[in-house]
């Protein structure tokens, strides 16, 4: 037996439990932004995946009018820090609401590495960084997605075997129910299969 929901009969809240509780693992976009009085955010957002691949273009949700959101819509740049198990209490730490006058990077002890492209820095600390400008962003209800396009990608030597990135030693963290992460785990091979047309 299965129990039913019906999301126009319960609270957002209620409903927002459920889906983050059953669309797992989420991957975690740890995005620094800059704020046009020069302050530089780090926050991360578990709504996170790629929207394209040609062009590049990557998509996190702000759930509420985030310092992130603000600063993106000021500045239009913005980067997306890989979010990697070693670093899982500082990544917490950044989730907290600092005030938009305090910066995340100073509060959690984690390092600026200027960009290449854009105004926002990387994180030091993190093997991978999406730089990315603004493309657009669509509002639902009290969240907004934000499309950024992929303008440059820096990717830590120490994590690539040749040019491709392996994932033990990326180790992303993933966000799951309630106060719940996730790590990698096992990980499987398995090729995809191709139709024999005759």
């Amino acid at each position: 037996m299965r129990k039913d929901f019906d999301p126009g009969e319960l609270s957002p809240g209620a409903f927002y439990h459920l889906l983050t509780a059953t669309v797992v693992p989420r991957p975690i976009a740890w995005v620094s932004s800059t704020s046009k009085a020069g302050v530089d955010n780090l926050a991360p957002h578990s709504f996170f995946t790629v929207a394209s691949a040609a062009p590049a273009v990557l998509q996190f949700t702000s759930v509420g009018r985030k310092d992130s959101l603000r600063n993106v819509e000021a500045t239009r740049q913005f980067v997306v820090n890989l979010a990697p198990e070693p670093l899982f209490e500082q990544i917490n730490a950044t989730g907290a609401d600092f005030p938009p006058e305090i910066s995340e990077f100073d509060e959690a002890g984690l390092t600026r590495e200027p960009s290449r492209k854009v105004r926002p820095p990387r994180v030091a600390e993190s093997p991978v960084a999406f730089e990315c400008e603004l493309h657009s962003t669509v509002g639902f209800g009290h969240s907004t997605v934000v499309f950024g396009r992929v303008v440059h990608l820096a990717v830590r030597e120490d994590v690539l075997d040749g040019d491709h990135p392996l994932i033990d030693r990326l180790r992303p963290l993933s966000r799951l129910g309630r106060d719940e992460w996730g790590t990698v785990g096992e990980i499987r091979e398995l090729a995809r299969p191709v139709y024999q047309r005759d």
